[in-house]
């Protein structure tokens, strides 16, 4: 009877160290979407500003990962950088001169692609940001969220994103909505119903980036 206590005992610590010991159940995994369609590829410097904040702010254990919005965003390729920072600072503090390397390389390279697909993009996120198993986990979606969709691209289907914050930055306003600002606000109306529907535990705007960088991030 008391060497099966002992043993119980020995497992259940056992079990609680491990729990302990999985930094991932408490780390932070970032997928950001940078949108390259149209005249909002001229806007790619200040998305490399908020991808310097996110490396500075990111700690060893997180995970990063920058990709484009463009004219079918559901693929790998359109990855340009990812990375688990290290639990060592210095091999963390190395990785992130690496990741701000190819993304200084992605932003004199980037052009305007025809069409914007967010929807390709958002699943490509949650799929990454799942296999992190990141306790926190955010898409950042850095666009005008006005989406075009090419011909034969299908995304009229209910999509998965559960546990994931949305953070939409710099959502500029498209000369439509200037003379009529309801279209501004509908598309806004529009993705938050759509992300919160699929999911998500919250939609977040951020168009002061001077002011409110720090929203970006769900702060521990």
């Amino acid at each position: 009877m008391k060497r099966s206590l002992l043993a119980w005992i020995m497992l259940f610590g056992a079990f609680l160290l491990g729990a302990c010991g999985d930094s991932r159940v408490h780390s932070q995994a970032v997928y950001m979407l940078v949108d390259t369609s149209g005249t909002y590829a001229k806007e790619i410097n200040k998305a490399a500003r908020i991808i310097n904040y996110l490396l500075a702010t990111l700690n060893p254990g997180d995970s990063l990962a920058v990709a484009k919005v463009e004219t079918r965003s559901f693929t790998e390729k359109d990855i340009v950088a990812k990375v688990t920072f290290d639990k060592r600072p210095s091999q963390a503090t190395q990785q992130k001169r690496a990741f701000k390397a190819k993304i200084e390389e992605f932003s004199k390279a980037v052009h305007g692609s025809a069409y914007t697909d967010i929807t390709g993009g958002l699943i490509q996120g949650e799929e990454y940001l799942n296999e992190t198993k990141a306790g926190i986990k955010t898409i950042v979606i850095f666009s005008d969220m006005q989406e075009e969709l090419g011909k034969g691209t299908v995304r009229d289907f209910p999509i998965k994103l559960d546990g994931i914050r949305i953070v939409a930055l710099n959502v500029s306003k498209l000369g439509t909505d200037n003379a009529d600002p309801r279209l501004y606000l509908d598309r806004l109306s529009r993705w938050k119903a759509k992300v919160l529907k699929a999911g998500a535990t919250e939609w977040v705007v951020v168009n002061d980036l001077d002011n409110n960088m720090e929203s970006i991030l769900n702060i521990r």
